[in-house]
């Protein structure tokens, strides 16, 4: 039998115990948001802890958290040093979307149905706290020598950008590792990912009574002037396309409205939050001003009623992410992961791109090559990620935690 082979039968010998582990952190909500995430935090490394893998505790202020639009983070880091070498981190996030509607399963149940475990963040990426941590432990079972350490970083907040996960983890000079994979959701190997730009567009009209309409001006009718502006941009995205496999082109959604205050008054205001997703070869300076300039030419195309107010719009960015674009040394982490993905799973693994964005551009920026691989089905697009009954196969679970177990025993072999 090889170290490998070893490697794999362990993982299927604690296989079953991987699963509980799965179970119980999916069990303990993480809705982000509102983003009261550090009760998970606690759970998991209560958990961790009875497998002999201590975790510190890192408590992000509450201030900074406020500041970001949480309540509580906690993030954790599993050190696991083996000897001189690279540092390799495995980065997971903790938090979740809410769950939404349409669900026949209980989110937060874990329940197991013909060989897949449904809830939340079963597919992103609670998946990959349990892969990665029981790749560690497969690693650390054959008691080889090994060159470096692995650590698994626990973070809470990749839904919201990151400043206060793993970015406020490097800046504070807490971990510094040489190469890193963070959690996936397919069989492919994604090298690079789309940047993201959220905007909050608050609308300020003159609210009135609706029995005489023209004695205020329409904050909802002047948003929809402006979100026929937003919208129509998306036919000129089609027409910027991005030379990375798996990435189109950009995009804008608009995925929150709130305004009004009753059915029987005029709106005085309407929020609108737009949600940009760039390709790698945009700038997110030129992207953001091109927006800014869309929402103040149609906000000064509006025609108030007769007599009415003008209307005024405020723009704030709540969120950049800016794209994941490979960095030269990621070659050994792709190179591992194709060569036992093919072993494991007996076909091609393919390096692409992704339109998601991630919390691996933040390493990316502190110089840290890294890549996405994690538990997931064939391609993206399959993953029921952040839709009702989102839902894992439990062998992809079993094999991609082999494939990583296999990954880091190669890369911290002794030279």
């Amino acid at each position: 039998m090889t170290l490998h082979t070893q490697l794999d039968a362990w993982i299927d010998a604690h296989f079953d115990e991987e699963v509980r582990f799965l179970q119980e952190l999916v069990r303990v909500p993480t809705d982000t948001p509102p983003g009261n995430n550090a009760p998970h935090a606690e759970r998991t490394a209560e958990l961790l802890e009875a497998m002999g893998l201590n975790a510190e505790k890192h408590a992000v202020p509450a201030a900074e958290v406020q500041a970001a639009g949480l309540q509580t983070i906690t993030n954790l880091i599993v050190r696991r040093p083996y000897g001189a070498g690279k540092t390799i981190a495995l980065n997971a996030h903790g938090d979740v979307v809410p769950p939404g509607e349409g669900w026949t399963h209980d989110p937060y149940g874990g329940e197991i149905v013909d060989g897949k475990i449904y809830g939340r963040a079963t597919a992103v990426s609670k998946c990959d706290i349990a892969s990665f941590t029981f790749a560690i432990r497969a690693l650390e079972s054959l008691n080889a020598k090994l060159a470096g350490g692995v650590e698994l970083h626990v973070t809470y907040d990749e839904e919201y950008g990151g400043e206060v996960g793993p970015d406020w983890l490097l800046k504070k000079g807490l971990t510094k590792p040489d190469l890193m994979i963070a959690a996936g959701f397919s069989y492919q190997v994604v090298v690079a990912h789309n940047g993201c730009l959220q905007l909050e567009v608050t609308v300020h009209g003159d609210m009135a009574h609706a029995a005489i309409p023209d004695s205020g001006t329409d904050a909802l009718q002047a948003a929809t002037h402006i979100l026929n502006a937003l919208y129509a941009l998306n036919g000129d995205y089609l027409k910027v396309t991005s030379g990375v496999e798996g990435i189109t082109h950009p995009y804008l959604n608009v995925g929150q409205i709130s305004g009004g205050t009753n059915t029987n008054v005029i709106p005085g205001k309407v929020v609108l939050r737009i949600d940009r997703r760039m390709i790698p070869e945009e700038d997110p300076t030129e992207v953001e001003a091109a927006l800014r300039r869309t929402i103040a030419d149609a906000a000064a195309s509006f025609n108030p009623p007769r007599g009415g107010r003008a209307i005024s719009v405020d723009v704030k960015r709540i969120l950049l992410a800016r794209a994941l674009k490979p960095l030269p040394g990621n070659q050994p982490l792709v190179q591992a992961i194709q060569k036992h993905g093919q072993a494991v799973f007996g076909e091609t693994i393919p390096a692409v791109g992704t339109p998601l964005y991630t919390d691996v551009r933040i390493y990316g920026e502190h110089g840290i090559p890294g890549v996405i691989y994690g538990a997931g089905p064939r391609t993206v697009r399959e993953s029921n990620a952040k839709r009702a009954d989102e839902n894992l196969v439990l062998e992809d679970l079993r094999r991609a935690t082999k494939v990583i177990a296999r990954t880091l025993f190669d890369l911290l072999q002794p030279s």
